[in-house]
């Protein structure tokens, strides 16, 4: 599973993150960056509690943050790159976490980032898989990834989904390990596979799963 991210909010990050934990069997890292000892364990977080002080929340919001991506990276669970290929390359699902500000004037969405992560990603496939759309993005957003794919012509089928995040600034870590439910948006069977394997874990503690069509997820 990769997350093609540029820019990324805090708060999806951390959602990315965390799905990272979901994650059975991550590829192996170079043998220079793999630790002296794989820890497995997941961090122990206290919950945060809202009477401190706004500065001091924050920082705590971004220790918990960062001992995750460190705990997570140190299990060979979590890794960065830069490079568009080495990225992409096997993934079963590419997650698209940008930003999507509003445009001067209009005060629309600006998915220039969208769609261009989703050409990127059809043109470095290595494989069939699921781009997946965690940005907030408008209704119809999917059926244009779509056509862009399309329009690429990958050598390998690629399904759409839209996963919209439910994280709130602040609350992003306990949002995402106790979500209230998902939703997942989706055009075929193929992907509706793919993405209840990634949120099994949560199935299993019966969080109430949705699966919709692309435009009711949007």
């Amino acid at each position: 599973m990769t997350a093609r991210s540029k820019p990324a909010s805090f708060v999806l990050l951390v959602g990315l993150a965390l799905l990272s934990v979901f994650v059975v069997s991550p590829p192996p890292l170079p043998a220079q960056e793999a630790p002296e000892k794989e820890r497995q364990e997941r961090p122990e977080l206290p919950p945060l509690t809202a009477t401190i002080p706004p500065e001091e929340a924050l920082a705590a919001i971004k220790r918990r943050a960062m001992k995750i991506l460190d705990a997570r990276r140190a299990a060979r669970r979590l890794k960065f790159t830069t490079d568009i290929k080495e990225g992409v390359d096997g993934a079963d699902a590419v997650f698209i976490a940008v930003g999507t500000p509003s445009r001067r004037g209009d005060g629309h969405a600006d998915l220039t980032y969208v769609y261009e992560a989703a050409r990127q990603i059809a043109e470095n496939v290595t494989g069939p898989c699921v781009i997946v759309n965690k940005s907030t993005v408008p209704v119809g957003t999917a059926r244009a990834v779509e056509k862009i794919v399309a329009e690429v012509g990958p050598a390998y089928p690629i399904e759409i989904a839209s996963n919209p995040e439910f994280l709130r600034e602040g609350s992003a870590i306990n949002d995402f390990a106790h979500p209230d439910r998902v939703v997942v948006g989706v055009n075929s069977e193929a992907a509706r596979q793919v993405m209840r394997e990634i949120y099994r874990p949560l199935f299993l503690r019966e969080t109430p799963i949705f699966f919709t069509g692309w435009e009711s997820a949007e």
